[in-house]
């Protein structure tokens, strides 16, 4: 069973879905998985470098993946990870 993956609307317009299933050992693999299968979603998920951007939060199970490992994180089958984009205004 992989993990889940929950798009906010402004990605998941590009995957067709708010909820998408990825595989890998890592989150960053199986982000790498999802942007070899959402070509649209690759850049905006990630950076030229293949870490993720400042202003897009992961959430692995409820958890800040900045503060546990970041792409590196391991995953297991039937984590959920929520993708938050940050939001600016005033």
């Amino acid at each position: 069973m992989p993990i889940t993956i929950q798009l906010p609307k402004v990605l998941a317009d590009l995957a067709g879905s708010r909820s998408i299933e990825a595989n890998g050992a890592t989150l960053g693999e199986a982000v790498d998985e999802v942007a070899g299968r959402f070509p649209a979603l690759a850049s905006r998920l990630r950076d030229d470098k293949g870490d993720p951007y400042e202003y897009v939060v992961f959430y692995l199970n409820d958890e800040d993946i900045r503060l546990i490992g970041g792409f590196r994180v391991p995953v297991t089958d039937g984590d959920e990870v929520t993708i938050v984009p940050a939001v600016a205004g005033g």
